[in-house]
């Protein structure tokens, strides 16, 4: 398996370095490094977001909630999953016929323009630093764990965590966004079909996915219901999730980038659809996975859980190409969204483009070691982490609507209250104030206030043109 997996991992970096080397002779400025020219195919679209969304929690932490929650994990991601699709479908309209307007360069960049402050801006910024370094560590110290329990004798886990940031350092700062989109092609095409063949072969074991289930129920009857083992799937975790997953495409910057960089908007029909498809069969490959560990590992943690069911029960080929998957995976995900803050910190710059081009470049720099740091304190509850990396850049998405919809003059209202949700909300993970308020949960009690200030600004704004600011 080792020698078939060097074999394979020296053909993939070396068509990396070959995307990285052509498209580094097309970044001629700023726009084209950060936006790869806003002139993305469906095909490529469908392979860049879905690598983007599916990534080191896909092949690591899913198939270990399903084993360790249950079916109900089903409702927490595919339906989710779905309504996102919807939302990209019903609203990139929307985002991208403003964005076109505002000369779109970056998230952040675009609140500065739409409220007219460059606090709307720093607000953004910050809530997208805070909510998406968690999120990339866990892809980060995720394929770490799995590298050290997989070879044990090479590298610690911090080891394996230094290499991969470097070389999402390196690749990203040659390439810019097209190189990237380029290797989100291939990690997505690489992560459909290994984890395909391994929840084929899991379901084999059993014969079909009726002896699966019975099996499981026979295991553990709680398993296959709702709320589950742990009764984590209560009525508001699952409502909060669906509203925090659905928000992604316009709340995380790495996702809006790539809605906007479409060619045109039957680009992005096709698109979502083609990412709505790829999530369904994600997501029910990791089902079955992980309901093939409930059965057979149900007392191993993660990492010996992972090694088992997509190493050792594996042929020496299948497993090759897993280790290159989780790898790739974790490079993608990383890539994208430590690429994406410096994005966001470039539309918020003004002044000479190379220059400023140069500080965004040292900043990424900065970015990737604080995610390092990060990996190293983050806990192994990979699926959880992301969760709350969405909740928390979900809670921005009334000012964002607010920002698309409204065609009256902004005030500062909306983003204000959306600093202070976001501040609340790390208060509950800090356990600074209680997650529970009155029975509902924090971050769902902030959700559904944000959407009504958001919906009282729509209407009770001053009358005005919010492009020049004239009332």
């Amino acid at each position: 398996m080792i020698t078939i997996f060097i074999v394979i991992a020296i053909v993939y970096l070396g068509v990396l370095v070959t995307f990285s080397l052509i498209t580094r002779q097309k970044n001629k400025d700023s726009t084209s490094y950060f936006l790869a020219g806003s002139r993305v195919g469906s095909v490529l679209g469908i392979f860049t977001l879905a690598a983007t969304l599916f990534s080191t929690f896909t092949m690591i932490g899913m198939p270990d909630f399903f084993r360790t929650h249950g079916v109900g994990s089903w409702l927490f991601l595919a339906f989710s999953d779905a309504a996102m699709v919807f939302g990209i479908i019903s609203v990139g309209y929307y985002l991208r016929k403003k964005a076109r307007r505002k000369d779109f360069r970056g998230l952040s960049g675009l609140m500065v323009q739409c409220y007219k402050n460059k606090f709307a801006g720093y607000i953004t910024f910050l809530g997208a630093f805070i909510f998406l370094v968690p999120y990339v560590a866990i892809q980060i110290r995720g394929i770490a764990i799995f590298l050290n329990a997989t070879f044990p004798q090479a590298m610690p886990i911090w080891g394996w965590a230094i290499l991969i940031v470097l070389i999402v350092l390196i690749y990203s700062e040659v390439g810019g966004l097209k190189a990237i989109i380029y290797s989100d092609m291939l990690q997505g095409i690489i992560l459909l079909l290994v984890i395909s063949v391994i929840a084929y072969n899991c379901v084999s074991y059993f014969g079909d996915i009726e002896n699966l289930f019975a099996k499981v129920e026979q295991v553990n009857e709680k398993l296959p219901s709702v709320p589950g083992p742990n009764g984590l799937f209560t009525t508001q975790f699952l409502i909060a999730s669906l509203i925090a997953i659905t928000m992604i495409p316009f709340t995380q910057p790495q996702v809006v980038t790539r809605i906007i960089i479409m060619k045109n908007y039957r680009s992005l029909f096709r698109m979502a659809i083609g990412l709505g498809i790829f999530a369904l069969i994600i997501i029910f490959a990791t089902l079955c996975i992980g309901m093939y560990g409930a059965v057979n590992y149900p007392d191993l943690d993660t990492a010996q859980f992972i090694h088992a069911v997509i190493i050792t029960d594996q042929s020496n080929l299948v497993a090759a190409f897993a280790v290159l998957g989780l790898i790739a995976a974790a490079l993608s995900t990383s890539d994208s969204q430590i690429f994406a803050l410096g994005g966001e910190l470039r539309s918020l710059l003004t002044g000479e483009d190379k220059k400023m081009l140069g500080i965004t470049r040292v900043a990424i720099v900065f970015f990737a070691m604080v995610v390092f740091a990060f990996s190293l304190l983050a806990s192994n509850e990979l699926v959880l982490l992301a969760r709350t990396s969405f909740t928390g850049t979900a809670l921005m998405a009334p000012m964002i609507f607010t920002a698309l919809f409204s065609t009256r003059k902004l005030k500062m209202v909306m983003p204000l209250f959306t600093l202070l949700a976001m501040l609340l909300f790390i208060g509950s993970l800090l356990n600074i104030i209680p997650n529970m308020v009155l029975g509902l949960r924090l971050d769902l009690m902030l959700m559904l206030l944000l959407a009504f200030l958001g919906l009282f600004t729509y209407h009770f704004s001053p009358k005005g043109d919010p492009d020049s600011g004239k009332v």
